[in-house]
């Protein structure tokens, strides 16, 4: 199987991810990728044939392992890798629409096509959703189907045609279930990382939501005060005051207060 394409959506996603996002890549790129590709793969190559019951009854070893084995687990590991990458694809579908939006506009319309806000911070919002729900049902898939996470080396079958109860042996049984401890480890990690993510970014932008709401309340109050007190050019002081349905009250202050005294205390 040829991984060309997966790494070239992971390495176009990388220019889009912040520091936690871009961990999450090399994990995935190298110690699961690579690691499948050079290792894994081989182990498994020939499992099918290497799977041996101590009975020769014809057709009796393909139902025993079609039972334990449904589905071929370094085929639902290289699925596995597949659906958690692909979402990251949103990211980069995205950013090639605004691209091709300031080119079909002729003018900029974004401060940078590959800027995380607006729609794009949600879809890559959305993108970490769904590669944390793939990691979380893929274990529970791989929890299910083969009752746990152990390789066990030897195991009973009576399934039909075998004539009765028989043992079968499993081939490279630790080294497999060494893989699978790996898998399992390597998909917690990369869910902790974008659970980590996912909270780092709706924290980060609710903060700057409530900075941008507190400094507009803030300017709205300072042009009220504004209105609220000024100087009248004859050099008479004058309030005004604002009500809801009402027109503005002015409160003149008189310059020479004096003038109300009695006559005598004002001669003396």
């Amino acid at each position: 199987m040829s991984w060309g394409f997966l790494r070239d959506i992971l390495s176009g996603v990388n220019k889009y991810s912040t520091g936690i996002g871009r961990i999450w890549l090399a994990i995935v790129f190298i110690f699961r990728l690579l690691v499948y590709v050079v290792a894994a793969e081989n182990v498994w190559k020939n499992e099918l044939k290497e799977f041996e019951c101590n009975i020769r009854q014809p057709g009796c070893e393909n139902v025993c392992f079609d039972h334990f084995f449904p589905i071929s687990q370094i085929r639902l590991w290289a699925l596995q890798l597949i659906m958690v990458s692909t979402p990251s694809l949103l990211v980069v579908l995205h950013v090639a629409y605004r691209e091709s939006r300031e080119k079909r506009h002729k003018k900029k319309l974004y401060k940078s096509p590959g800027s995380m806000n607006g729609g794009l911070l949600c879809t890559y919002l959305i993108s970490l959703i769904f590669k944390t729900g793939f990691e979380i049902g893929f274990l529970v898939l791989f929890y299910k189907l083969y009752g746990g996470f152990n390789m066990p080396r030897l195991v009973k079958c009576d399934m039909r045609p075998c004539p009765n109860t028989v043992d079968c042996y499993i081939s490279k049984p630790t080294e497999k279930k060494v893989f699978l401890y790996f898998v399992v480890v390597t998909s917690c990690l990369c869910i902790v990382l974008n659970v980590s993510e996912l909270s780092y970014l709706i924290f980060k932008y609710s903060i700057k939501c409530c900075l941008e709401i507190y400094d507009k309340k803030v300017q709205t109050m300072k042009s009220e005060c504004q209105k609220l007190k000024y100087v009248e050019p004859d050099g008479i002081a004058s309030t005004t005051l604002f009500h809801s349905n009402a027109s503005p009250v002015l409160v003149h202050i008189p310059d020479k207060p004096e003038s109300n005294l009695p006559t005598d205390l004002r001669e003396g």
